[in-house]
């Protein structure tokens, strides 16, 4: 086994093995408290400028399988694992996990102690680092790990937004697993399809998936389209996808977000509810260390049940303030710019705002995933209220 170094901006050194393709990577390490669906957050265009560490003992063990891509690349920047399956058991699995990141080009490192490298995160917080095949020499990687740039204030939505819109009319697999076989879920065409613009900050595929299952027309625009050109596509709504980095550093969406309020019914997701946030006069702070993992419990306050949701970002929405800049939204209303809002939905762990919906306005805004992929599925009704929303202002 070939020696590898995971070097933090704080000093910290791990030495460990090197697993992917040999090189050398840096960014913002934060740590997945999913116990599956390794592939799927690889290719989460959220993760971009971050190194992923995973707190499960062993990955790879199902190996990989194209379908359960969430886009068409891989975005994180490295993987950091303890042990990473030799052999693959899944009768979908198309490649082995290392062969995955061997050809996407990805640097990781396993063998080294991820609960204490996890312990680290969450004491110190969320911090740029740096895998190293190449170097084992520990003064110059701290040196590197330190002049790794921030994520916040970066543009990170240029990097991973689509080029030119697109119509996307995949639904989503089901398995078949006594006969082997997969097949799509029926899409709901009872009524009129409504149409839906989707803005791109790094859409993951099953979000669109989610909303073409339940018979909308989905069309996908970069991150860049102006309100006025989402105006002339006259849909029925507009979904502000999830994507990475700093919302803040997103103020050309934030602007079109403002101009598109009370026009047609809005949903925001993870970073899109941030930009949402943005726009209705709130502010957005950087957390500790973020929630990143599938087994995240938020609390709905409008019926006080508890949903387990899949999670990934690293900023929150809160309100000004004269000393920090930023507190959390501690009522439950509150004005903006477009009415009073609500705050629907809050973290058990933390207690930042989760959700947030209008009380004037068609607006619907989420921090958590309601596509999961990977997580459970316990926040899918979020697509169907929006739906609904939509319906009554048809």
């Amino acid at each position: 086994m070939k020696p590898a170094v995971l070097a933090l901006a704080d000093g910290t050194i791990f030495r460990g093995r090197a697993l992917g393709f040999k090189g050398e990577t840096f960014g913002e390490v934060v740590f997945n408290t999913a116990m599956t669906g390794y592939q799927e957050i690889l290719t989460d265009p959220s993760y971009k400028g971050q190194i992923v560490l995973m707190t499960s003992t062993q990955i790879g063990n199902y190996g990989v399988t194209p379908e359960d891509n969430e886009s068409h690349r891989v975005w994180a920047e490295g993987f950091i694992v303890r042990e990473a399956a030799r052999y693959r058991s899944n009768w979908r699995s198309r490649q082995s996990f290392e062969e995955y990141l061997i050809e996407h080009r990805i640097v990781a490192i396993q063998g080294i102690d991820t609960r204490a490298l996890t312990c680290h995160v969450r004491d110190h917080g969320s911090q740029m680092g740096i895998i190293s095949h190449l170097s084992f020499d520990e003064d110059a990687l701290r040196e590197k790990a330190k002049a790794v740039p921030s994520l916040i204030g970066r543009d990170l939505v240029r990097e991973v937004t689509c080029l030119e819109a697109y119509e996307w009319t995949e639904r989503s697999i089901v398995m078949d697993s006594p006969r082997g076989k997969s097949s799509m879920v029926p899409q709901d065409t009872a009524q009129t399809p409504l149409k839906l613009v989707i803005m791109d900050f790094g859409v993951k595929q099953n979000i669109l998936r989610s909303l073409v299952d339940l018979g909308c027309q989905v069309r996908v625009v970069p991150a860049s389209t102006t309100a006025e050109e989402i105006r002339r596509l006259n849909p029925d709504g507009i979904v502000l996808s999830n994507g990475p980095g700093d919302p803040e550093g997103v103020p050309y969406a934030v602007e079109t977000v403002k101009q598109l309020l009370g026009w047609k019914p809005l949903l925001g997701i993870c970073l899109g509810h941030q930009v949402l946030g943005l726009s209705l006069g709130l502010h957005t702070h950087k957390l500790a260390f973020g929630h990143h993992g599938a087994n995240h419990p938020v609390m709905d306050l409008r019926t006080r049940k508890i949903e387990i949701t899949s999670q990934n970002h690293n900023f929150a929405v809160g309100l000004p303030h004269k000393e920090d800049g930023c507190t959390t939204l501690k009522s439950q209303q509150f004005d903006s710019a477009i009415g009073r809002m609500e705050i629907t939905h809050r973290s058990v762990n933390d207690g930042c705002c989760e959700g947030m919906a209008g009380i004037e306005s068609p607006i619907l805004s989420i921090q958590y995933h309601p596509e999961a992929s990977p997580g459970p599925h316990d926040s899918s009704y979020v697509f169907r209220h929006f739906l609904e929303m939509m319906k009554g202002r048809r």
